[in-house]
């Protein structure tokens, strides 16, 4: 969703604010949101089959308004205000709900090309906002990433320049319901790993 990647993107940025140089390394995928989170760094790699970009917006939803009808069952939705639901999976859709859900997928476009743009400002986002994606070496071409490289490589390269490496990692506290139920799972696995390994059939 929009939300969530605008929401990583922009504690990323406060990354950025603080002062500290930021690189975002792709090894995979970085498309759509991803690419959104990624061009706030300072500096963005990538792996050479990484799939880049696809700068698009899309939306979709099954309607399942003839089955209803043709069950016999009725569906109402009740709103106050026009657009407070456009399309709609139970109800039929309208041609006006339709234009309207459109021209908020073409605003929320407009507003990621913008971002964009902010961040990335020598990248010409007219060409790359088609929706398509393109690997680590034609994103490179096309100014979407500044280099084609691994993150091992980078992180190999640093530590050869005597830069300290570092791993950090974040873990919620569990309430003891959490605790109980994800050692429970744990006992279950071992239990099922004997019962294989002796070449038992376990009674599921």
């Amino acid at each position: 969703m929009v939300h969530g990647y605008g929401l990583a993107a922009s504690q990323l940025a406060r990354v950025r604010k603080a002062g500290v140089p930021l690189t975002v390394a792709v090894d995979k995928v970085a498309a759509s949101g991803g690419y959104m989170m990624a061009c706030v760094a300072d500096k963005v790699i990538a792996a050479p089959f990484a799939i880049i970009g696809s700068i698009g917006v899309i939306a979709q939803l099954p309607n399942f308004n003839k089955l209803l009808k043709k069950n016999d069952i009725e569906f109402e939705q009740l709103t106050a205000g026009e657009f407070k639901r456009t399309l709609t999976m139970f109800g039929e859709n309208t041609d006006k709900a339709r234009e309207k859900f459109k021209t908020e997928l073409e605003e929320t476009h407009s507003l990621f090309k913008g971002f964009i743009t902010e961040h990335r400002p020598s990248l010409n986002v007219d060409e790359v906002a088609t929706g398509e994606h393109w690997f680590g070496n034609q994103a490179l071409d096309l100014g979407l990433i500044d280099d084609v490289c691994t993150s091992d490589e980078y992180l190999f390269e640093a530590a050869n320049q005597d830069r300290k490496i570092l791993s950090v990692t974040y873990q919620q506290r569990k309430n003891i319901a959490e605790k109980l139920a994800g050692t429970s799972a744990e006992v279950a696995d071992r239990v099922l790993l004997k019962w294989i390994s002796r070449g038992q059939r376990p009674l599921v």
